[in-house]
């Protein structure tokens, strides 16, 4: 009787296929477990059939498996730690640069825009006279004292050029030429100048043109009208 090849259609549909020996199950078994062996231990080699491999050498393909394993997990755990230290790195460098408010607990009294026929070019937030102000953010200081209507005034220019003038103060704490970082004290909220009453002017100026603090802060996670300061790093910032 000829043997029917693999490829040939199943003509015998009905009958009942001869069942594959346990012995022949075992063995296709054997030989799918130390594929995975041989492979990592002889690379694109031939492998030898698994029931002629001798047990010392099934040893060595099994130990050859176990030591490739414990490289890729070391090396993979080796990478997740890089990342988690890079990442570390990146958020303690944006807390050392951060962007806050000026002060806390005031009143936002008068935003930036026209008042009284002419560009109010900046916002006034009402505080209590001798109330400490701050840095919004770090830079230098290029003026510390008396600045006309701006009466005593503090000015910080930050490392991206922008610059922030503190008004009307009662008092400065700072020197020109002075470093400054975030939420380092400049002075104290008062009614110099040409004030009607004690609050900090707080002006931001870009390239020697003034801007709308509000929006601007906000970009840098600052909401002036909702009293609220996230941490962001210059870089993030721009």
């Amino acid at each position: 009787m000829r043997q029917r090849l693999s490829s040939e259609p199943d003509r015998y549909r009905g009958r009942r296929r001869v069942p594959t020996p346990p012995r022949s199950r075992y063995a296709a078994v054997v030989t799918t477990a130390f594929v995975g062996a041989g492979i990592v231990a002889l690379g694109a080699n031939a492998l030898p059939d698994a029931k002629s491999v001798s047990p010392s050498v099934l040893d060595e393909l099994k130990q050859a498996s176990i030591t490739s394993q414990d490289a890729a997990a070391r090396a993979d755990a080796a990478d997740r730690a890089s990342r988690d230290t890079n990442r570390d790195a990146e958020v303690n460098a944006g807390d050392q640069d951060p962007w806050l408010l000026p002060l806390q607990g005031y009143d936002f009294n008068s935003p930036y825009g026209m008042r009284w026929g002419k560009l109010h070019t900046g916002i006034d937030l009402v505080a209590a006279e001798g109330t400490p102000y701050v840095a919004i953010h770090s830079g230098t200081v290029t003026k510390a004292g008396w600045f006309g209507g701006y009466g005593y005034a503090v000015i910080v220019q930050h490392t991206d050029g922008s610059e922030a003038i503190y008004g009307h103060s009662s008092s400065v704490n700072v020197k020109e030429g002075q470093q400054v970082k975030a939420g380092d004290q400049l002075g104290l909220v008062g009614n110099t100048g040409h004030s009607y009453g004690s609050h900090l002017h707080l002006e931001i100026h870009v390239k020697g043109e003034p801007r709308d603090p509000v929006p601007w802060l906000q970009e840098r996670g600052v909401d002036i009208k909702l009293q609220v300061e996230a941490y962001y790093s210059e870089v993030a910032a721009s």
